[in-house]
């Protein structure tokens, strides 16, 4: 079906899988024995993993735009949700004659704009019926629609007489071809097989899952009912900054994503979350196995680099906090796999990386030159097996939202073994070691002991905020 002709035909064809809020602990392969995930499995052994992936932001919006634009939020002001997108790199691949095809989430604002994609067939938000997103932009509202189904979602959700006692956790009650995951995995298989075009492709897809809520079908949660699952991190909870208590306290106030979020669940309750939020993860790797044999038999599977990825984690209770906002490594730290023609089989690396490094990879993977001033680096030379020249150290930043009041701003800087969260407005931080406390239950930001590090690491984060808006004059590009 896609012959190639020509020199310029031979570039690869890349497959861009972006999940919304998936924790590291999520992947078989990548030491995580309590999950079934096969197809991912798979990848991991035929490709190149990145075990010490950071997201540049800890909530979707910001972290997407990072991601697609190659540089930090405070960059290119999207620092929340609902913030306006000013340029994506995918507009270069378009330039270049690749066929750019979004299938799923981006949750770009707008919405409704191209941002390079000559194709977008958008799902987003999969709890409520947004106000900025009609049913007509989204594919599956209208699936909805047609069929005469009612969205689940928290007003749905609300009508149980369980509601608050969930966690965000129900299992999937309608037809399963409807679930937004498989929905979107469904749209991307019809895409490769019925695209007409023989020219090179980027095709993202983004699956709206395991963001909550956690929605599972009955026959995946089943694998998971009696499973040994990682307990919950609930230790120091009363002993973290008051941004955080804030946070916590809100996410108590506000069903957000039809979590309602509780000061003590039991542990039944968090079990069966995490229970619900797994299976859905192992709905969407066989959404990536459906995927890759849909690229089989259009014959170019061999010429695909599939990349695999999340914008941000979920905390399920560790810590006592619900979903992200905050820079625990259930929030920041992503799984992230490359594989395909020319890339390493069977590696991973340690180094420390960015979310946003993606974007400059796949730039170059397609034949293409970065623009100069990204932020972001290729990851090209991991992929290749050639020496790298590694990131020192890596940051993630949020601004105040509706969620996350009790902060203007909070910025991570991940440094070797440390871990820094600074607070705009707030004396209080977070210091920790992660080789002695990988569990972040200890922070020292107030041991004088560990001064001299804090203060370090806060000089970092003034001297990065410098080199930033020097290196990035000609963002966005006119």
């Amino acid at each position: 079906m896609a012959s190639q002709t020509t020199a310029q035909d031979q570039r690869p064809n890349i497959v861009f899988i972006l999940t919304d809020q998936q924790r590291l602990d999520t992947i078989n392969a990548l030491g995580h024995s309590h999950m079934e995930t096969p197809n991912l499995d798979r990848l991991v052994r035929s490709g190149t993993s990145f075990s010490n992936m950071y997201v540049t932001a800890p909530s979707c919006a910001p972290s997407r735009a990072s991601l697609f634009s190659g540089t930090y939020p405070h960059t290119n002001g999207v620092l929340r949700n609902n913030e306006p997108w000013r340029w994506s790199w995918v507009s270069l691949l378009n330039q270049a004659g690749y066929r750019c095809v979004n299938v799923g989430k981006m949750h770009t604002n707008p919405h409704e704009e191209r941002f390079g994609f000559h194709e977008r067939h958008v799902v987003e938000n999969k709890d409520r019926d947004h106000p900025t997103i009609p049913f007509y932009l989204d594919q599956w509202d209208k699936a909805l629609w047609i069929r005469g189904r009612r969205k689940p979602s928290r007003v749905t959700y609300r009508a149980r007489e369980d509601y608050r006692e969930c966690l965000g956790a129900f299992t999937w009650e309608l037809e399963p071809d409807l679930h937004p995951d498989t929905f979107v995995g469904g749209m991307a298989e019809m895409w490769l097989d019925r695209y007409p075009g023989d020219e090179p492709f980027f095709l993202q897809i983004g699956f709206p899952g395991p963001h909550p809520p956690y929605d599972p079908t009955a026959d995946y949660l089943e694998t998971y009912v009696d499973r040994s699952l990682p307990e919950p991190i609930r230790e120091g909870i009363a002993d973290q900054p008051e941004p955080l208590q804030k946070l916590r306290r809100r996410h108590m106030e506000e069903d957000h994503d039809a979590v309602v979020h509780l000061d003590n669940p039991t542990d039944a309750q968090m079990r069966r979350q995490r229970a619900h939020y797994y299976a859905n993860v192992s709905m969407i790797d066989a959404e990536v196995g459906r995927i890759m044999a849909a690229l089989d038999r259009r014959g170019v599977l061999d010429n695909t680099i599939i990349i695999f990825t999340s914008d941000h984690g979920d905390c399920l209770n560790d810590h006592g906090h619900s979903q992200k906002w905050t820079m625990y490594e259930q929030s920041v730290h992503v799984p992230a796999i490359v594989s395909g023609p020319g890339v390493a089989r069977g590696e991973r690396v340690d180094d420390l990386v960015s979310l946003m490094d993606l974007g400059p990879t796949i730039l170059e993977l397609a034949g293409l030159q970065p623009p100069g001033w990204m932020e972001a680096r290729s990851l090209r030379g991991y992929l290749e097996g050639t020496e790298m020249e590694p990131r020192d150290c890596v940051f993630s930043e949020h601004a105040n939202d509706k969620l996350l009041q009790g902060t203007a701003f909070m910025t991570m800087i991940r440094k070797d073994r440390w871990k820094l969260v600074h607070f705009i407005d707030c004396p209080d931080g977070q210091l920790f070691d992660l080789i002695a406390d990988p569990r972040e239950t200890l922070n020292l930001w107030d041991d004088p002991e560990h001064r001299a590090i804090r203060d370090q690491l806060v000089a970092d984060i003034l001297n990065w905020r410098i080199e930033s808006d020097r290196m990035t004059v000609g963002f966005p590009p006119r």
